[in-house]
């Protein structure tokens, strides 16, 4: 009896920002001031030892929210200088008033990020003619490519799939971060246009590499960027077996670290290993004792140590 074996394969998948992401925190010092310096050791770690190909900064995760417009600009040159063609920037402009993201976004391209992330513009609900209108002028006012981030859970509205292929007919929209949880809407996607899928979902990363997705932007990736790597590797090398024990072992951390709100339990884990990260400003609060401890089993049951 003979047995055919699967010959590995390297997948041709367009990874126009790479295959790992990190949407990195913002750190503050203290006082709740932007902490410049620690934002440089953060990028530097992120890149070195986690293995990022790029990082989002002033995304959520970053507490664009409650960041100002002359703090994201401070936060975009000096990550960019530090971490020089060791990796890409990719800046977070996206708001829901189109002419402030198109200011947001010259400001980004002036401080030399790589690329723009542009989010679903929020709470004022636009119907799909909006947002084509909206991406489109975001995306015509740039010289940077542009990745759609689609999270219907908090935009309040989702990039519907043939708004999705509309835009994609964009030289600069080049990429989605998505987090929509639809995997057959992603195929469709995926099968109609060369728009470079990134998993806004860190449990779904593994799912979406099998639709043909390129990589992941996440948030466990702060303590896990290595391992995740790995398992797209594994993935792209047609190891599905290593893949598929890696998402495994990596589970607990990637749906634990959203127990709470995703940045507050990041910036609790990155005080435990002697990271810079600091509070979180308002209204967010800092993870409790009970909040930190829960952290720290997740982390174990991911085979993971933390402080």
């Amino acid at each position: 009896m003979t047995h055919d074996h699967p010959v590995a394969t390297e997948r041709a998948v367009s990874r126009p920002f790479g295959r790992l992401l990190t949407a990195m925190v913002t750190p503050f010092t203290a006082d709740g001031s932007l902490d410049l310096d620690g934002a440089v050791r953060l990028a530097n770690h992120l890149v070195d030892e986690q293995g990022n190909d790029a990082l989002v900064l002033n995304g959520t995760t970053g507490e664009s929210p409650t960041t100002t417009d002359a703090e994201k600009e401070c936060l975009i040159r000096a990550v960019v200088e530090a971490i020089g063609d060791r990796a890409r920037v990719v800046a977070g402009v996206g708001t829901n008033d189109t002419r402030h993201t198109i200011e947001l976004a010259a400001a980004a391209e002036k401080a030399g990020a790589h690329g723009l992330l542009v989010v679903t513009p929020y709470y004022n609900k636009p119907p799909q003619s909006g947002l084509v209108r909206h991406f489109t002028a975001v995306a015509d006012a740039t010289g940077l490519p542009i990745m759609l981030y689609d999270i219907p859970h908090r935009a309040g509205v989702p990039i519907a799939t043939e708004t999705l292929v509309r835009l994609a007919e964009h030289g600069r929209i080049v990429a989605v971060k998505d987090a929509k949880g639809d995997l057959t809407a992603t195929s469709w996607v995926t099968s109609r246009t060369e728009l470079a899928y990134y998993s806004g979902e860190d449990s779904l990363t593994l799912p979406a590499l099998a639709v043909g997705c390129a990589g992941v932007v996440g948030t466990s990736t702060h303590f896990t960027g290595a391992q995740t790597l790995r398992m797209i590797e594994a993935y792209d090398a047609g190891d599905t077996g290593t893949a598929l024990a890696l998402h495994r072992r990596l589970l607990p951390l990637f749906t634990g670290i959203f127990r709470t709100q995703g940045t507050i339990l990041v910036k609790a884990g990155l005080a435990a290993k002697g990271l810079p990260a600091g509070p979180v400003r308002p209204p967010l609060v800092d993870a409790t004792e009970d909040e930190i401890a829960q952290l720290r089993t997740d982390c174990a049951a991911a085979g993971l140590e933390l402080p």
